[in-house]
């Protein structure tokens, strides 16, 4: 077999997450991946080392303090190379909501009377709702719509509204309810030509591949990593030139050390070392269908991102077929994956009943998903959707496997 027919081992994959092997949910589909998902054992096992043997004040002379200290920069360091960043280029914080406030927070100082900021009504609030707020302090908020026809963000109306006075510009790299994929690469092109800051929440889109935030070209990007196999942090990104001006939201002592100054009382120690077990958990894929390489960790991780959204979409498109399909159910977003033009986050509702009875008929088939607004009410209410039942959200990830998608069909098939 040669290297570009090789596909997922997906028994190998699932025999990495105890989940599936666990009472509560081993008979569950899970479909509820864009919600948090899974984690490998690597993951455990290195948080019940750290909490066993290094649970102490990092970062002391003793052997303790040292390892600890030793595994959080360790970690920190390896997720850095794997979206292609420098180490003093990121930080760990509690969540995407919180890395992105105290981020906005931080840039409110360079806004002026008049100056204009971009976000888009796409987006999940963590990535609008920090923005908006900077009209405090005299911005001028400028919406970005999708069309209501094709859900799409559309480059043509970003060269519409933005201009010299755009200072900052939030927009997702893959929404978490329509699921296209945003050229981030273009819209960054854009952007730069008028000295605007670009802010690219990756959270939706992290979990299908490790982005590379160098080619992307965004001055901050941020994912959740609770939602790509590990805990319940997420992961700030930013340009070394832009974190080093940014004032300090930190300690006094800390103000002139980013990228600490922007992370108030700094990550959770514990987790962020488990952050090795993600790490290692790929290195595992990589191994598995590759063998031992001396190859850089970012083309391994381009490798594993090839055979990552091969299979979601293999695992993908009969889903996103039978939906559109259904005369009584609207599929929101493209009807189709090629070349990752979008993620395997599937959100539909009825014409003629409740996105909650739908979802609760998956339940009880134990199919594990919800209907929600999934924190993106914009987007449902520029879709005229009910934002308190929204819709019904499918989302997968490279554990799902084939069987998920038949068990999915033939549950909906029996819902009519």
């Amino acid at each position: 077999m040669t290297l570009e027919n090789i596909k997922l081992d997906i028994d190998f994959v699932r025999s990495q997450f105890p989940a599936f092997k666990h009472p509560l949910s081993k008979d569950w589909s899970f479909f509820e991946n864009a919600g948090g998902s899974y984690v490998p054992q690597n993951v455990i096992d290195k948080l019940n080392e750290f909490m066993t043997s290094t649970k102490v004040q990092p970062y002391a002379d003793y052997p303790m303090s040292k390892i600890a200290g030793e595994k959080m920069d360790h970690a920190s360091k390896l997720f850095a190379d794997m979206i292609n960043a420098k180490e003093n280029e990121i930080l760990i914080g509690g969540s995407t909501s919180i890395n992105l406030y105290v981020l906005s927070n931080a840039l409110k100082h360079f806004i002026k009377p008049g100056d204009e900021i971009i976000v888009t009504n796409q987006d999940h609030e963590a990535n609008i709702s920090p923005w908006r707020r900077l009209k405090d302090v005299g911005a001028k908020i400028v919406e970005w719509k999708f069309n209501k026809k094709t859900h799409e963000l559309e480059i043509d109306e970003l060269k519409k509204i933005i201009n010299k006075k755009t200072k900052i510009l939030a927009v997702t790299h893959c929404s978490n309810i329509v699921g296209s994929i945003n050229d981030l690469k273009k819209i960054s092109k854009i952007a730069h030509r008028y000295n605007t800051i670009v802010i690219g929440d990756g959270v939706s889109y992290a979990p299908h591949g490790f982005p590379n935030v160098k080619e992307l070209g965004v001055d901050f990007y941020t994912f959740s990593l609770y939602k790509t196999f590990g805990p319940h942090l997420a992961l700030l990104y930013g340009k070394e030139e832009i974190l080093k001006q940014l004032p300090n939201q930190n300690h006094e002592f800390l103000n002139d050390k980013s990228p600490y100054n922007i992370n108030p009382g700094g990550p959770n120690h514990e987790e962020l070392a488990s952050l090795i077990g993600i790490y290692e958990y790929y290195q595992n894929l990589y191994y598995q269908h590759y063998g031992d390489s001396n190859e850089t960790i970012l083309r391994k991780i381009n490798k594993i991102n090839k055979l990552i959204s091969d299979h979601e979409e293999a695992i993908g498109n009969p889903i996103l077929n039978y939906i559109n399909n259904r005369k009584d159910l609207v599929l929101i977003g493209k009807n189709n994956i090629k070349n990752k033009n979008r993620a395997p986050t599937i959100s539909f509702f009825s014409k003629y009943k409740k996105s909650k009875e739908i979802s609760d008929f998956l339940i009880n088939n134990k199919i594990a998903t919800r209907n929600d607004n999934f924190y993106a009410w914009r987007c449902l209410k520029h879709l005229n959707i009910d934002v308190d039942d929204g819709v019904v959200r499918l989302s997968i990830v490279h554990y799902n496997n084939k069987s998920d998608t038949e068990k999915l069909i033939e549950t909906l098939e029996q819902f009519k």
